[in-house]
C-alpha cells in the first residue's frame, strides 16, 4: 500500500532514528500501512479527539490522522521515538500531541479536558492488560472514554470476550463483560510486526454499557480475585479469603456452593458483590 501522505516511510524513519524495538518496554512495531489503516477505520476516528499509548515511531498515529482524527493525543514513554513523532506533529499542526511519560500514572480525564475521547492503541504487550483494567474501572461511569480499539495477544483478547465456561473465562472476562461490549475485529500475524513477536495478536472493540448490572467495581474486583485466585475450587472453598460467613454469601447471592468460578455468569459475581458490600455494611446475614 502507498503512503498515505508525504512523510518518509516507516522503515526510514526507524532508521534514521535508531530505533529498534526494545523488548524491554515491550515493543513490536506495526508497519503494514494497510492494517494500520484498518484499524483507525475500526476504531470511528473521524472528527473525534484520540488517545493512543505507546505510538512508537508513529505508524498508527499516522493512520489515525489520515482517518481524520481531529486530534490525537500520543502517551511514549520511549524518548528515542520522541523526535519521529515531533516530525509527525510539524505535519499535521495542531492535531498531535505528545506526552513524554508512563500511561500507568497519566490523568487521562484531565488530558483529555473532559471531551470522551477514543482510544485506540497497539498497546506494550508488558503494560497493555494493566491499562485495561484501569480504564474498565474507571469511575465514574459512563466513563471518559467513548470506545477501546486495543490490539493484544490473542490469548489476552480471548480472555477479555469469554463467556462463562470457557477456559478463557476469569477476571478479566468479568470485568469486561460486566461494563461493555466487548468483541474481536480481526487478528494480525506476526510477520506484520517489526520485529515479529512470537504470538499472534488481535485487535478487541470494546463500547461501555449504559445500563450496568448494579454492583460496585471495588467489590467486584475483590470477589472475582478471591473466586478465580482458586478457580478451580469449589465457592464455599475458593471464597472463605473474603472473610465472614462464606455460606450465608453464596446463599444471598443465590449461588451453588459447589460451583467453580469458570461456571459463574457476570450476573452472579454482581450478585455476589452486592452480598459483599451488604456484609461491609452490616445488613447481610
Amino acid at each position: 500500500m502507498a503512503q498515505a501522505d508525504d512523510l518518509p516511510p516507516l522503515r526510514e524513519v526507524i532508521a534514521t532514528h535508531g530505533l529498534a524495538a526494545r523488548k524491554s518496554l515491550g515493543q513490536n512495531f506495526l508497519l503494514d500501512l494497510n492494517l494500520t489503516g484498518r484499524i483507525a477505520r475500526a476504531a470511528e476516528v473521524e472528527d473525534r479527539v484520540v488517545v493512543e499509548v505507546g505510538p512508537g515511531p508513529g505508524g498508527l498515529t499516522r493512520a489515525l490522522l489520515t482517518a481524520g482524527a481531529r486530534r490525537v493525543i500520543a502517551i511514549e514513554r520511549d524518548e528515542r521515538c520522541l523526535p519521529a513523532l515531533a516530525e509527525i506533529a510539524d505535519h499535521y499542526p495542531g492535531r498531535l500531541q505528545v506526552i513524554s511519560g508512563d500511561a500507568l500514572a497519566v490523568d487521562f480525564p484531565a488530558l483529555v479536558g473532559g471531551e470522551p475521547a477514543q482510544i485506540v492503541a497497539n498497546l506494550p504487550y508488558n503494560v497493555g492488560t494493566a491499562l485495561l483494567v484501569g480504564w474498565l474501572e474507571s469511575e465514574p461511569w459512563p466513563p471518559w472514554w467513548r470506545s477501546l480499539t486495543l490490539m493484544f495477544q490473542r490469548e489476552v483478547a480471548e480472555r477479555i470476550v469469554a463467556p462463562p465456561g470457557s477456559e478463557a473465562y476469569g477476571r478479566l472476562g468479568v470485568i469486561a463483560g460486566w461494563r461493555t461490549e466487548a468483541k474481536i475485529l480481526f487478528d494480525i500475524s506476526p510477520a506484520a510486526f517489526t520485529p515479529p513477536p512470537k504470538v499472534t495478536s488481535s485487535v478487541v472493540r470494546l463500547i461501555p454499557r449504559t445500563t450496568l448490572l448494579p454492583c460496585a467495581a471495588a467489590d467486584l474486583s475483590r470477589v472475582t480475585a478471591a473466586a478465580f485466585g482458586q478457580r478451580r475450587k469449589m465457592l464455599r472453598s475458593s471464597l472463605k479469603s473474603l472473610g465472614g460467613d462464606t455460606a450465608a454469601l453464596i446463599e444471598a447471592a443465590g449461588l451453588d456452593p459447589t460451583a467453580r468460578a469458570e461456571t459463574v455468569p457476570i450476573e452472579g459475581f454482581a450478585a455476589l458483590a452486592r452480598a459483599v458490600a451488604a456484609m461491609k455494611a452490616g445488613t447481610a446475614p
